[in-house]
């Protein structure tokens, strides 16, 4: 049987009547379907009504999804959003227990964007809410462009922690990657350490020892795993944990 992969989905209102719909970027559905071989399964913003017990029970992994929405700042301390901040209080009230029991449980975990963002605060981290009105951050935020190719074209380097899991994974020890957020790691989780860093040194992804399987990166590898090495290379051992969880035969990364 195929491995059954979790994707995290937002609460967005939809149609002429502004009807609440639980929804996920179909590029994530397509690299469940194409490069890790399982079942997409969209799971629900619905708040404090999730099963998480249920949930870990019968995925094999997880992925924590990008989003327009930022996570709550009362849950990590910071100050109020600014006016017209989207925000998703269903989603964190599902994905931050998601996270914290998963971690626990060993359950496979890759966190992409707001998905990296949430998995440092449901372990104790916070966020800093504008990268661009620090001093001495560059702009990480999406680029205003109909094109998406253009939108989610190599915006700047990240340097990769030497002897890191990613560093074994890229062969290299700087790659550059897309670029489509505002709000980025301020404290890091006391479970989390840095796998690689931004020339600003914004944290670009980082690991959870404590689970077989937990990686956040910032970019967004969904975008461009059909050109990039790396990106593809993100979601291949992905699925191997995921097999490894689901007690089914490991498959070699795929060749360059």
């Amino acid at each position: 049987m195929k491995p059954l992969i979790g994707i995290s989905c937002c609460r967005k209102l939809f149609g002429p009547f502004g009807m609440p719909n639980h929804a996920a970027s179909d590029t994530y559905v397509r690299a469940v379907d194409q490069l890790i071989g399982g079942v997409p399964v969209l799971l629900p913003a619905n708040g404090g009504a999730a099963d998480i017990h249920t949930l870990l029970r019968r995925l094999d992994g997880i992925i924590l999804t990008g989003s327009r929405s930022n996570v709550q700042p009362e849950l990590y301390g910071g100050p109020p959003h600014a006016e017209g901040t989207p925000e998703d209080e269903f989603r964190d009230g599902v994905t931050l227990p998601l996270i914290r029991a998963a971690v626990h449980e060993g359950v496979p975990i890759l966190a992409i964007c707001r998905g990296f963002q949430e998995l440092n605060v449901a372990l104790g981290g916070s966020l800093h809410q504008r990268l661009q009105d620090l001093p001495g951050r560059i702009d990480h935020s999406t680029p205003m462009q109909p094109s998406a190719r253009v939108r989610t074209a190599k915006a700047h380097m990240i340097a990769i922690t030497p002897g890191s899991w990613l560093h074994r994974l890229a062969g290299v020890v700087q790659v550059p990657v897309n670029s489509l957020h505002n709000q980025g790691i301020d404290r890091l989780a006391a479970g989390l350490i840095v796998e690689a860093v931004a020339p600003d040194g914004t944290i670009e992804a980082v690991r959870a020892p404590a689970s077989p399987f937990a990686i956040g990166v910032q970019w967004h590898p969904e975008n461009d795993h059909d050109r990039d090495p790396l990106s593809r290379r993100i979601f291949e051992a992905f699925a191997e944990a995921v097999r490894v969880r689901a007690g089914a035969p490991a498959m070699a990364l795929a060749a360059d």
